[in-house]
């Protein structure tokens, strides 16, 4: 395939920059990232075809360029264990023949992330994506698609404050040709509403329905021409959102992945000409992977909300997966031969966005700017510092949250504390020092309490088991795509292979040392709940309350997970 062969050159090259230095493949990492990347290294591509679909997803309203770690752990199960997106670290640069220390080994892995990142710096940043987009239209004129695969307008502060408006201003600079949506949604179903009306392009959400008479809330899909093709873009929204978030901002909106009505919609697309059809999908990668089994007539999977980044798609049949990573750490360019109402080759790149190597667009770096700068004092002021690197990213634990966990447990006074295992959040060095931006990026949301409650022991393991049958069910129909709930306080065994009721074992309170009684209550604190009317502090606040006391944070990631089965 020809992506394997750009791959694959790539890694050439790189090798002879490294041969060049006096390094061996297995050399020092650091002196191959000081090797200098230009803007043009990264955006080189040999364009193919008559169509080229650019991608972008979960950026997380990560207007600024920030630091992002990716997972030591990611555990596929069923048919998915141990193939991509399930392979990290070295294993996955390895399987694609990634140099180590290279940008895309920076990019990809958790290996000498901390060493990598001081010589590449921050990732993203929406104006750098801009420049990257710019580009690609510059050279490819009318045969480029942009499309966001949502995850778009929440979790900064920014966005909570403005509900949302300062991604849609700023993105809409970019232009995109359509986009679907998942955490949007937690900005309530007016919101949504008055946004989609004056949005200027395509909401697209096939699987979203009135829940009583089952009437689409939002078009399904869209038609346009690109390079002499018609090309068909269907929408899918996280199927699980009632699930996952709270169900009363949404209250007459029914979702589901909706098989039947997306094989129609593939269906009445081919009927209406379609040459090349697109599914821009918030599904998460294992259901698109099974879906793309199931539906027939779909060229390419736009895949979104598990937040996995390959440098190479993975094919299904006649159809190709694409994952594009998450806060705006990737672009994906996936240029492609369209004939005869068919894919007759396939060319793409995986785009790491170095911070400081892609000069930043003018227009758009005004824009997040303006709707910045009512704020910029407060967001930079020093809350603390960490001693050691603060990420979220793994199925089972990741030091940011053993923070937020930390707080729970000091301020709301519990001996548990449950953080939900959110794949958003930006990643801190050591020796950073902690400013509330850091924290609300980790944070904003718009069902922040804190809330306190008590929780027997049998109850506590349900919790678990319930969360990791989400997880690690092998039906991925039957996932929601997430991680672990984090805990403090608490230490288990989980079995992954088991199925529900068996995975979670050996409960034992951290502060006593002793098993959970299973009729024994403990005082629980988490964050985060679904339920409407939860009561207590929002969560930023007690973050903010620990690390006025604290200063300084230094978790080690030491797991209170025993992994077995795996």
């Amino acid at each position: 395939m020809t992506t394997r062969r750009d791959l694959l050159q790539y890694s050439a090259a790189l090798a002879a920059v490294l041969a060049g230095a006096g390094i061996g493949a297995g050399g020092a990492t650091r002196a191959l990232a000081q090797q200098r990347v230009t803007q043009a290294d990264l955006l080189a591509f040999e364009p193919l075809g008559n169509v080229t679909l650019v991608h972008v997803t979960d950026i997380h309203a990560q207007l600024k360029p920030v630091y992002f770690r990716e997972p030591t752990v990611n555990l596929g199960v069923g048919e998915a264990k141990g193939v991509p997106p399930h392979v990290t670290g070295r294993a996955l640069l390895d399987a694609y023949k990634v140099p180590a220390g290279s940008p895309l080994a920076y990019a990809l892995a958790d290996i000498d992330f901390e060493a990598l990142a001081k010589s590449y710096g921050r990732v993203g940043g929406l104006d750098r994506v801009a420049t990257i987009v710019n580009a690609i239209r510059a050279e490819r004129g009318d045969r480029v698609l942009l499309l966001d695969g949502g995850d778009t307008w929440q979790n900064s502060f920014t966005s909570m404050a403005t509900k949302g408006q300062d991604m849609v201003d700023c993105m809409a600079l970019l232009k995109p040709d359509a986009m679907t949506a998942h955490w949007e949604f937690t900005l309530g179903a007016e919101r949504v509403k008055a946004i989609v009306e004056t949005l200027g392009f395509p909401f697209l959400c096939q699987n979203v329905r009135e829940s009583e008479f089952q009437d689409e809330v939002f078009k399904g899909s869209t038609m346009v021409e690109r390079g002499g093709v018609k090309v068909a873009v269907i929408g899918q929204a996280l199927p699980y959102t009632p699930i996952a978030n709270p169900r009363w901002m949404i209250p007459d909106w029914s979702f589901g992945i909706r098989e039947k009505e997306l094989q129609a919609e593939v269906d009445k697309a081919r009927a209406a000409g379609a040459g090349l059809v697109v599914l821009l999908s918030h599904n998460g990668f294992d259901v698109d992977r099974k879906l793309a089994g199931r539906v027939s007539g779909i060229d390419v999977i736009l895949t979104g909300h598990t937040h996995d980044a390959l440098p190479a798609p993975v094919q299904v049949g006649k159809t190709i997966l694409i994952a594009s990573g998450s806060h705006g750490k990737f672009v994906s360019r996936i240029d492609l031969d369209v004939r005869d109402g068919a894919v007759k080759g396939v060319r793409h790149k995986l785009i790491p966005v170095l911070a400081d190597v892609i000069t930043p667009d003018a227009a758009v770096a005004a824009a997040i700017a303006k709707h910045r700068a009512p704020h910029e004092a407060m967001l930079g002021e020093v809350v603390g510092k960490t001693a050691t690197t603060l990420y979220r990213r793994g199925n089972f634990n990741g030091t940011l949250d053993d923070v937020i966990c930390d707080a729970l447990l000091a301020e709301r006074d519990a001996e548990i504390a449950l953080s939900p295992g959110f794949r958003w959040g930006p990643t801190l060095l050591a020796g950073q020092s902690i400013t509330r931006e850091d924290v609300y990026n980790a944070t904003a949301m718009t069902y922040p309490a804190a809330y306190r409650m008590t929780m027997t022991g049998a109850r506590l393991k349900e919790v678990l088991e319930d969360v990791a049958d989400n997880i690690f069910n092998p039906d991925p129909y039957l996932q929601q795509g997430g991680d672990m709930v984090r805990v403090g306080g608490l230490s288990y065994t989980i079995d992954v292979g088991k199925p529900i009721g068996g995975r979670i074992g050996d409960l034992v309170l951290s502060r006593t040392g002793q098993p959970l009684a299973a009729d024994k209550e403990y005082t629980v604190a988490g964050w985060a709940s679904v339920n409407e009317g939860t009561e207590g502090p929002a969560i930023w606040d007690v973050v903010f309350d620990h690390l006025k006391k604290t200063q300084t944070v230094a978790p080690t990631g030491a797991s209170t997970v025993k992994i077995l089965g795996a």
